[in-house]
């Protein structure tokens, strides 16, 4: 992985190239390259490191082509080098390719292959792949899409692959399995993206490539899809898609993740816009509506997502088993299908996932699936393959999230999933009229508060100075505070090089009190709620080790307690299952200045990918 774009039938190839890998950039990646088709020979240009010293080296070789293939890698095979970077041409120079996903038997076909002479310039599974495409080519006289077709029955694995033939200049060869591809389309050209970031701005006519399916697409003709197994054509359907290019800016921000951030009260608006109506006291989700009688009457529900997803499943957790009184698991989708899960027929699988392409997430779906559950996805990105994979479901509406580390996507999820909870609730009367009401219009202004905190931006900064050089920050909640203390250790760990672990606030004594000293922040995230009083005792604990501790409260906690932590944080009152779509906006800025008075890579954390579509 990590990105992929190509261009056929524009003339300026290489700059739709670089400005397409440009807008990848915020994927993560290691190395990118270009690859195009000039007068029947591939012009390869590929560098370690950003984008910008392959945008030298493009503007001094100048590369011109009829069709060209980019790439931002995220290094899985092979260290990040140029050799390792993609694309990577076969043997003769004939084909040359780009891929994301993972080649699980690339070591078998490599040693054929080397038992047929091939030598190899790379550590990488996807150049084994192209010389496995020309060796078919060679050996059974193929054409170049039939060499590909072939090529990719003989593998086992992830891809998604873009593919150019020195001997076909107006083709370009696309495919996928389990890895996102998308095809756009216009009069004159076609264009080929892992997402839709950089094509939006020349089409937004575009065909989702489904599982095994193989594109292609040549100069005046329309697209032609096959299936891999057996070539058989499939119909390719073109939606229109409505993306606004002018989102993906900073808009005055230093960092997308600040504007992302400082986005969140919109976000929240957007999530639940239509969707809970105070005055007539309901909550509607179209996308699940004919299946809210199964939800209403499943024995129980499993949550399955990853990283900061499946801390929004944990907080979902807690409000479906008390507005629902149904029994909740949240489980790692990177574990889920290796323990052989116990799933029964009927039974209800909600997978999250800002991109809707998170490999893991996908395949403990599919497992789900084939064991009877009704399959539910909450993703932000439309057309995507949780988004068309599962039964129903919600979009989130939180607009492109371009900096790596998540922030307005889980405040979208949460709001989603505290308002599917509560309509769940209503569905089954285990809550009253008055009490969902209650709720719903606390939510319809949810967004002021958030605004509320962000005006503490300053003040949060000033402690984020405090706590820069710090080696290990320790984060303790109770209840709902719990995944919220888990996803503030997480974006602090991501973005700022600092260790950072979340703890339930009970389990200090058990073994985490062993790490508090003086050197040792601990941030205890305790609203005014049911927990707090118990919460208020772990912080004496603390205090008595000669720890230091930031307290996350209320605003109307009393100030003879918040004056016993040495920096305090305060945001509004609200109903304490809401809680968590407040206490988490002061640890997201926290994180953010911790990172940036560090220095460190804000919006693209080393060895982080945006959307992971590799197991």
């Amino acid at each position: 992985m990590c990105g992929i774009v190509g261009c056929l039938g524009e003339d300026n190839i290489a700059s739709i190239l670089i400005d397409g890998l440009e807008r990848l950039e915020y994927r993560g990646y290691d190395s990118s390259g270009i690859a195009l088709v000039n007068k029947n020979k591939i012009e390869l240009l590929k560098r370690k490191g950003k984008v910008a010293e392959l945008s030298k080296a493009i503007a001094k070789n100048k590369p011109t082509g009829s069709v060209g293939i980019g790439h931002t890698r995220w290094a899985t095979h092979g260290e990040p080098s140029d050799a390792n970077a993609h694309p990577h041409l076969s043997p003769s120079g004939r084909f040359a390719i780009v891929h994301n996903g993972i080649i699980e038997n690339y070591l078998s076909i490599k040693q054929k292959l080397i038992n047929q002479g091939v030598k190899f310039k790379s550590e990488t599974d996807t150049e084994v792949l192209v010389c496995l495409i020309e060796s078919v080519a060679k050996t059974q006289k193929k054409s170049g899409v039939e060499a590909v077709r072939l090529a990719l029955k003989q593998v086992v694995g992830a891809y998604a692959i873009a593919v150019i033939d020195n001997q076909a200049p107006d083709q370009l060869i696309v495919a996928r399995k389990s890895s996102p591809l998308v095809v756009g389309i216009n009069k004159k050209s076609f264009y080929v993206a892992s997402d839709v970031t950089p094509i939006a701005q020349y089409t937004q006519e575009v065909i989702y490539l489904n599982d095994n399916d193989l594109a292609i697409l040549e100069t005046g003709k329309k697209p032609k899809i096959i299936k891999i197994n057996d070539a058989s054509t499939q119909k390719s359907e073109v939606e229109h898609i409505e993306f606004d290019v002018q989102k993906v800016g900073k808009d005055g921000f230093d960092h997308f993740m600040k504007k992302e951030i400082f986005e969140q009260p919109q976000t929240i608006i957007d999530s639940l816009r239509g969707r809970i109506l105070p005055k007539e006291g309901i909550v509607k989700f179209g996308g699940i509506e004919e299946y809210e009688e199964h939800i209403a009457g499943a024995n129980r529900i499993i949550i399955i997502a990853c990283g900061t997803s499946w801390h929004a499943g944990l907080v979902a957790e807690y409000a479906f088993e008390k507005f629902a009184e149904i029994p909740v698991e949240v489980e790692y989708a990177s574990e889920f299908r290796y323990r052989d899960p116990i799933i029964k027929s009927g039974e209800v699988v909600i997978a999250i996932s800002q991109s809707g392409e998170t490999a893991d997430t996908l395949a403990a779906l599919e497992l789900a699936k084939n064991k009877g559950a009704l399959i539910l996805g909450i993703c932000n990105v439309v057309g995507s393959s949780i988004a068309r994979f599962t039964d129903g479901g919600i979009y989130t509406h939180a607009g492109p999230e371009i900096s790596v580390a998540s922030t307005k996507a889980f405040t979208a999820q949460v709001s989603v999933l505290l308002a599917m909870a509560i309509r769940v609730g209503q569905l089954k009367r285990s809550i009253g009229p008055s009490q969902v009401r209650e709720l719903i219009t606390e939510l319809s202004v949810i967004s002021s508060k958030v605004e509320q905190i962000l005006k503490q931006d300053s003040v949060i900064k000033r402690i984020a100075l405090d706590l820069a050089n710090s080696s290990t920050i320790l984060f303790l909640g109770r209840g709902l505070s719990f995944p919220v203390a888990l996803e503030g250790a997480l974006k602090l760990k991501e973005i700022s090089d600092i260790h950072a672990e979340g703890y339930p606030a009970g389990e200090m004594k058990h073994g985490p009190i062993a790490l508090v000293d003086e050197k040792t922040p601990v941030v205890v995230v305790a609203p005014k709620d049911s927990h707090f009083e118990k919460s208020m005792s772990n912080l004496q604990e603390i205090k008595a080790r000669g720890g230091r501790v930031l307290l996350v409260t209320s605003q109307t906690t009393d100030k003879a307690l918040t004056s016993q932590a040495e920096w305090c944080i305060e945001v509004p009152h609200t109903n304490e299952l809401l809680t968590p779509l407040l206490t988490n906006i002061p640890l997201q800025l926290l994180s953010y200045h911790t990172a940036v008075a560090k220095g460190c890579e804000v919006d693209k954390p080393r060895n982080l990918a945006k959307s992971v579509t590799v197991e």
